[in-house]
């Protein structure tokens, strides 16, 4: 009899972000196959023998490929094993899990899809930005940011999210800045855009700053940004300066030490 897949959401980065469905499905494992981005304090739940196996993608060094893991999940099933596929952020926005759901009914696997609260909305709510506002956005969107016309993958319709969404959320951005804030600026979205990049939005290591589309990349440059980090473009971002709760936070504990 074959055992069942869980295709867990961790949630963006902060251990406690995770839903209690998807702690409990850590908790009841006998197999965790867990990703890069997954907070590793999470694995501590794991019961007494279960087996950790990390399947985590890094740019340009790939531990596991896609097709490894979708046999992994097959194989351990197959054995009868609970599996918890734990994926960072939400397994069904740009995490593969449909690709890995289509994989298992295809081998009639039961599975499940217990989503997770996804680094598009936690960052920047983390960063004090409210990805919608009354008076400011009324529209969000999320997208993949590493697609290059040069390689042949930018499938974005730049003309209509540069004017036609208030609020746009990208994925992967960050080594990919420049070409996205000319695209944005060459379709109609004013230069003076405010930008905001938040690097290792929820966890202790969260940075955030804050400039316009036309000069994002180079202070990103300056900064010394690196991934994962979240690229928020819209008059949203303006929001930081005035709620940004974790660094007031981070503020008052570095206070109260001293």
């Amino acid at each position: 009899m074959y055992g069942k897949v869980y295709l867990v959401g961790a949630g963006p980065g902060d251990l406690k972000l995770i839903t209690v469905k998807g702690l409990e499905c850590v908790q009841e494992a006998d197999v965790i196959a867990y990703d890069r981005l997954v907070n590793k304090e999470l694995l501590k739940y794991a019961k007494p023998g279960a087996e950790l196996i990390y399947c985590g993608k890094e740019p340009g060094r790939h531990h596991f490929i896609q097709e490894e893991i979708h046999a992994l999940l097959v194989e351990k099933a197959k054995e009868g094993k609970v599996v918890t596929r734990l994926k960072g952020g939400d397994p069904f926005v740009f995490g593969r899990g449909a690709e890995e759901a289509l994989v298992l009914r295809q081998e009639q696997i039961p599975y499940e899809v217990v989503p997770g609260i996804t680094a598009g909305i936690a960052a920047p709510a983390y960063a004090g930005i409210s990805v919608t506002h009354r008076e400011m956005a009324s529209s969000f969107a999320i997208i993949t940011g590493h697609g290059r016309d040069s390689k042949g993958q930018d499938t974005i319709q730049w003309e209509h999210i540069a004017t036609g969404i208030d609020t746009l959320a990208f994925y992967m951005g960050v080594g990919n800045l420049r070409y996205i804030s000319e695209q944005l600026i060459k379709h109609g979205r004013p230069a003076t855009t405010p930008v905001a990049i938040i690097e290792k939005g929820t966890t202790a290591e969260q940075r955030t700053i804050v400039s316009t589309l036309e000069c994002i990349a180079d202070e990103a440059v300056e900064q010394n940004i690196k991934n994962p980090a979240m690229v928020l473009i819209g008059e949203v971002a303006s929001l930081h300066e005035t709620l940004a709760w974790v660094e007031e936070e981070q503020q008052y504990v570095s206070h109260s030490v001293y």
